[in-house]
């Protein structure tokens, strides 16, 4: 199992331009990490599930990390994971112009759009996360923010010349090891509700490869979600959701279980691959 090296100076790594794989971190696909919902959020999320734990907290003065935020860790993981498959050393303090950001992630790069991820930028830096995940013990918490810190470049006239980050170890050594990251389908990024979003990221993590599927109780995803909807609207989104089938590689569907609560059950099925999609116009 590869280790990263934890380097006392860090090398800066350039991002590549060009397709390449999507890959996610699986303990961000299975678990309440980020805000669904497009309007502030601030309320922290508090969950606790057998062993693990995870607090996250906002400011007031950007909220929380959302999970449109968090495709600038899929595009850093991606980045990551194909340099090193290319043999390339790799880094925490990466560099790239928000063209390259925005094209991968599937936005076009406008100012408002360029605008915008520098807010995402702001909020994943802004949001602590207190986690036992990865953890030796489950007394021991490991605190971070999702972005340590960013800065715009310039050139020596001043003139904006891209965007450089650091990335959190928490984050760097889990994309670093091959059984913690998965590759999506790039028609992830056309998911507009947040819901979706997350519902997808829980399906791939967990329906993978198994062929008659899996089964989740309503209450139990609402749990898992952390969304601040009451159950009876989560309840009603989640099965709209379904009738409109938009998660990309599942077949979703609901029953009842023998304890006569709703269940969400979903079956991977044959999804093609996707073209290179062209940027997305502006939406709020």
């Amino acid at each position: 199992m590869r280790r990263p090296v934890d380097d006392q100076q860090l090398e800066l790594f350039r991002a590549r331009p060009g397709d390449m794989a999507l890959r996610d971190a699986q303990d961000l696909m299975s678990w309440p990490f980020f805000s669904l919902a497009k309007t502030p959020r601030v309320r922290p999320i508090d969950f606790r599930m057998g062993e693990v734990t995870i607090r996250v907290e906002a400011t007031p003065e950007h909220g929380m990390a959302t999970i449109w935020d968090a495709d600038v860790l899929i595009w850093a993981a991606s980045q990551i994971v194909d340099a090193r498959d290319q043999g390339l050393r790799t880094s925490r303090l990466m560099a790239a112009t928000p063209y390259e950001i925005l094209t991968f992630i599937g936005r076009g790069d406008s100012a408002l759009n360029y605008e915008r991820l520098k807010a995402g930028l702001d909020r994943l830096q802004s949001t602590t996360v207190a986690t036992s995940i990865r953890q030796p013990s489950e007394r021991r918490r490991h605190r971070f923010s999702w972005i340590n810190e960013w800065k715009e470049r310039a050139d020596g006239t001043g003139r904006p010349h891209g965007i450089e980050l650091i990335l959190p170890d928490w984050f760097y050594a889990g994309v670093m090891v091959d059984a913690l990251v998965l590759t999506i389908d790039r028609t992830y990024f056309d998911l507009t509700g947040g819901l979706e979003r997350w519902l997808y990221r829980l399906v791939r993590k967990h329906g993978g490869r198994q062929r008659n599927g899996w089964r989740f109780d309503f209450r139990h995803l609402h749990l898992k979600s952390a969304s601040l909807s009451p159950y009876k609207r989560f309840a009603f989104e989640l099965r709209d959701i379904v009738r409109r089938e938009p998660i990309p590689g599942s077949q979703l569907g609901f029953d009842i279980g023998t304890a006569g609560q709703p269940r969400l059950t979903f079956q991977p099925i044959a999804s093609q691959s996707s073209p290179r999609r062209r940027a997305r116009p502006s939406r709020s």
